[in-house]
């Protein structure tokens, strides 16, 4: 069976033009899991060119999760939609190549559908857009990237948790007095650190000959 995702998203500015940024998410159509996110400050623009922005990243991330999917875009701004449907013409010329890049990728994916929805229905997508435009109006670039590869035995895990482990281990391997070797590494059940079999691994404390005594 054909996969079904569905991108949501949006973009904006604070002027129009002003400072802009976008936000995307990609959902599994039967579950509405949450499969990647995307954001990004994208500095001075008009909301019509955040938006597009925003529907760029979103086919860009359905690319990276599968290819062959079949999409359903949805969008609160009524001129993508309209235009990327092929209902209106596409006249201001900042937004021809936006709009043709838009559809060079669609082209590369299954079939692709748009669909409006109203703003309140577009939540997510609209807080991860405005995080952007914060960000664009203290003048910074700021991006925002999360993509959900669940391990086949478990849960995703929490990305930003990760990263603060990540760090933390990091700074412990760097006091640790063995060369190499970190503190903080975990073996799955019924290995060691190694990686090897328990009941065959050298390098546990009590072992018989040691990796420097070979």
């Amino acid at each position: 069976m054909t996969r079904r995702l569905v991108i949501e998203a949006d973009g904006g500015s604070r002027g129009n033009p002003g400072p802009a940024g976008y936000g995307a998410l990609v959902r599994d159509a039967l579950t509405g899991e949450v499969l990647a996110e995307v954001a990004e400050s994208i500095g001075h623009a008009t909301n019509n060119v955040a938006e597009y922005r925003g529907l760029i990243a979103g086919l860009r991330a359905v690319a990276e999760i599968d290819p062959s999917a079949r999409v359903e875009v949805r969008m609160d701004s009524k001129l993508v939609v309209e235009q990327m449907s092929g209902r209106w013409k596409i006249k201001h010329p900042d937004m021809v190549p936006l709009a043709l890049e838009a559809r060079d990728l669609a082209s590369e994916l299954g079939p692709v559908s748009y669909g409006w929805i109203p703003r309140d229905r577009n939540a997510h997508a609209d807080r991860l857009a405005n995080e952007a435009m914060d960000a664009a109006a203290r003048g910074e670039h700021w991006v925002r990237k999360i993509e959900e590869d669940p391990p086949a035995d478990g849960p995703a895990p929490d990305r930003e948790a990760t990263s603060d482990r990540a760090a933390a281990q990091a700074r412990d391997g760097a006091d640790s007095e063995a060369p190499g070797w970190s503190t903080a590494t975990s073996a799955p059940r019924g290995r060691c650190c190694c990686g090897t079999a328990r009941r065959r691994c050298r390098r546990r404390s009590g072992s018989r000959g040691s990796a420097s005594s070979r």
